[in-house]
């Protein structure tokens, strides 16, 4: 957290938030992460009071960028009831899809802060020549981000990213939990697939939107790592690739291995500092470049 933020507790900033969002008569209650039509990427922007809330926990984001995001209240909630937020930025005559989320571990504070500054560059920065549809999930884990200190799993103590119905997830995800973690209370993945609201909301954007790329922004292993078919970016700015494997439970494991859809995982080199600015551009233009040349045309050529 930058110094000179407004000094609240965790739970008072979740209360805040939560009350701050705006009530839908068909709206989902706390902690769940159905979405109902109204509430979908049309919602009303609501940027002011989650900036209110979330900046002061975020480094290098000023509240202006925060505002020009123009986040939205996507209907869901976490397990504390704050809302999931998203920016939807759609194209007319978009052949490609992608999904971009941020902070699905809490503590991993800078991920949220790129996805943010990315939010920009999508709207007024470099671009492919044809169009895009982005959709952005700046802060999937808002619980764990607000928390004081900021923490890895979501306030039912699940690591998110452990949390997606991976094949032979009753087995294998406890198996690994229990062997390879020796049970750190950080990776558990939860009871059962998809048993948090943070997930399966995640889980009902992929069935809904149908990304053909999705890109997972975590901290701080400082590397590129890539799940699923198509050629791996080799480096975005001074990351390189560095495939680590797969893990039970995981969106890279889920959505690139078992659905099929490239999914880009970012490690930035630290969860408390975001990269330069000029760096966090030059990973968004390497981006691009990679996808003109390799999601791109596997996309057009399925319409």
């Amino acid at each position: 957290m930058r110094e000179g933020g407004r000094r609240r507790t965790g739970a008072a900033l979740l209360v805040a938030l939560a009350a701050s969002a705006p009530a839908s008569a068909s709206g989902p209650a706390s902690g769940s992460a159905s979405m109902p039509a109204a509430a979908r990427p049309a919602a009303k922007a609501v940027a002011a009071p989650a900036c209110d809330t979330f900046v002061p926990a975020l480094p290098n984001v000023s509240r202006s960028q925060c505002v020009a995001a123009q986040l939205a209240d996507s209907g869901a909630r976490s397990v504390r009831g704050v809302p999931l937020y998203l920016r939807d930025l759609p194209d007319a005559g978009a052949r490609l899809r992608v999904l971009v989320t941020g902070a699905i571990h809490g503590d991993e504070l800078s991920a949220a802060s790129v996805a943010l500054h990315w939010i920009g560059l999508a709207q007024h920065g470099p671009a492919l020549p044809q169009p895009v549809h982005w959709r952005f999930v700046p802060m999937l884990n808002p619980d764990g981000l607000l928390a004081r200190p900021p923490r890895r799993t979501n306030a039912n103590g699940v690591d998110l990213n452990r949390n997606f119905p991976t094949p032979r997830w009753e087995r294998d995800a406890r198996t690994y939990w229990e062997q390879r973690t020796r049970k750190d209370p950080r990776r558990w993945p939860g009871r059962k697939p998809l048993s948090e609201p943070e997930s399966r909301f995640l889980h009902e954007q992929m069935e809904q939107f149908r990304p053909q790329l999705i890109v997972a922004i975590h901290a701080p292993y400082g590397v590129l790592d890539f799940d699923g078919p198509s050629v791996p970016p080799s480096r975005l700015g001074r990351l390189y690739l560095d495939q680590v494997g797969i893990f039970p439970g995981s969106l890279g494991n889920y959505g690139g291995v078992h659905k099929g859809v490239p999914v880009v995982t970012i490690e930035l080199p630290n969860a408390m500092r975001t990269p330069l600015d000029a760096e966090m551009r030059q990973m968004w233009v390497d981006l691009l470049r990679w996808m003109g040349e390799r999601i791109l045309p596997a996309a057009s050529g399925a319409r």
